[in-house]
């Protein structure tokens, strides 16, 4: 591809929305490549990681979560929020722990989506994970999740028919779809910690 100069805006000054618990809201001034000024309203998010666990008989480990700002019980797979000074794979051992109560015994990276890019900087890694071993689930107070498996067949037609519409699960079934037709591989790890 050709250099981005002619596409790349410049920051010229920051400004702060809002500052919650969970967002962080600003309102950029950039200098456009035309030499015009805008300004970018947008989320800064510190990241995230989502999990596609894999079970030893080949189904997907996936959960149903009411989430507010839709107003609707979205089926998704498991994933959370990056803590400060956190790894990526520490998050996704955690995350995996805490929502559905498995461990997993080798890890792989797959991919990084930006689900919002107009108004967030969100990245979310997205992790595969197999030789699974169940466990209690160790939920936040006040999270509520049902987690259920499902036949990667089951799964993509749910994609295909509108049933799942949660961005990071449709971006991960491209991953599902060609890693278990084995036209893409991972580079699988051993778990060497636990969270």
């Amino acid at each position: 591809m050709p250099g981005d100069s002619h596409l790349t805006e410049h920051m010229l000054s920051r400004e702060e929305l809002l500052r919650g618990r969970f967002l962080h809201v600003v309102r950029d001034t950039v200098r456009l490549p035309d030499g015009a000024s805008a300004t970018r309203e947008f989320v800064l998010h510190p990241g995230a990681v989502a999990v596609v666990p894999l079970t030893d008989d080949g189904r997907i480990v996936l959960e149903r979560q009411y989430r507010h700002a839709t107003g609707q019980v979205m089926i998704e797979i498991p994933a959370g929020k990056l803590d400060a000074g956190e790894s990526a794979l520490v998050c996704g051992q955690r995350e995996l722990l805490e929502e559905t109560g498995y461990a997993a015994r080798e890890w792989a990276y797959a991919f990084t989506t930006y689900p919002t890019v107009a108004y967030s900087n969100e990245a979310i890694q997205v992790w595969f994970a197999r030789g699974l071993t169940a466990g209690p689930q160790r939920l936040d107070p006040g999270e509520f999740l049902e987690v259920f498996t499902a036949t990667p067949e089951d799964f993509l037609a749910w994609c295909r028919d509108g049933t799942i519409v949660d961005a990071k699960t449709l971006a991960s079934a491209l991953w599902i779809q060609n890693v278990l037709a084995g036209a893409w591989k991972l580079d699988w790890q051993a778990s060497s910690s636990e969270p």
